[in-house]
């Protein structure tokens, strides 16, 4: 089965020559879920950025779908859907013209963007907000449009960049739920989170970054093979590789 998400040999940085990422090569299959987990500064969003398409590779590639960025710009960048950590909207659209947006540029049709955008905006209980502007909305709800946004296209790789910050309990549950359900029609989920317990429960491989290294890569037995800890928690297998003898890369 092709990998929705394939990263081959990648270096890269945002210095020419000077890479902060080294060799990292992972993959993310359909109806996957991946944490993507590491200290602060050690490569997550630069990985990130790569695989978006805003910094270009310096070694290795990536794809999506089979195809690299260059291949087909248009292509490439309708596979995903990407979640930033802190929410980016526009000032002057209402939540119903950055969904009417998002749709227009996806090619939903009326009914589909109808019969989605109404349950997203259930879902997340924000139909009462539905004509305010994205400067009249607290960060948690400005974060509940960028999640519905990425939701409502339905794309074949979700990209969420520390998903639950500013999220009341209800919306956290919404978005675990979504997430569950579209992981069973097989989107694939690439996660880079700090809540390392919550992500535990949800997904299937991980991928620990330490110093733009991978210090680890598989599921919870792997990673508890690799360091010889069986029965481990994620949260004591992380400690164990950045702060023992598994963070020296």
């Amino acid at each position: 089965m092709q990998p929705i998400l394939q990263v081959d040999t990648l270096y890269g940085g945002y210095i020419p020559g000077k890479p902060v990422l080294h060799d990292i090569t992972f993959s993310v299959r359909p109806g996957e879920m991946i944490g993507l987990i590491g200290l602060n500064g050690a490569g997550k969003s630069t990985t990130i950025k790569h695989i978006l398409g805003l910094l270009h590779p310096q070694k290795g590639n990536v794809r999506i779908n089979g195809l690299t960025l260059k291949d087909n710009p248009l292509a490439y960048r309708s596979a995903y859907a990407y979640v930033p950590e802190s929410p980016e909207l526009y000032e002057e659209l209402t939540i119903r013209e950055h969904l009417e947006l998002s749709a227009m540029a996806y090619g939903l049709t009326k009914d589909v963007f109808k019969a989605r955008s109404e349950a997203l905006l259930g879902e997340f209980q924000m139909k009462d907000k539905l004509n305010s502007f994205s400067n009249h909305l607290s960060k948690g709800m400005k974060q509940k449009v960028m999640i519905m946004n990425a939701f409502l296209i339905e794309p074949s790789l979700y990209i969420i960049d520390e998903p639950f910050l500013g999220l009341d309990p209800l919306a956290i549950r919404s978005l675990l739920d979504l997430m569950v359900q579209m992981k069973r029609r097989g989107a694939s989920f690439l996660i880079s989170s700090h809540i390392l317990s919550t992500i535990e429960k949800y997904c299937d491989r991980y991928i620990v970054l330490h110093r733009g290294h991978i210090v680890a890569y598989g599921d919870l037995d792997e990673i508890r093979l690799q360091t010889q800890l069986p029965g481990a928690s994620l949260d004591d297998l992380f400690y164990n590789l950045v702060q023992g003898e598994g963070g020296t890369p």
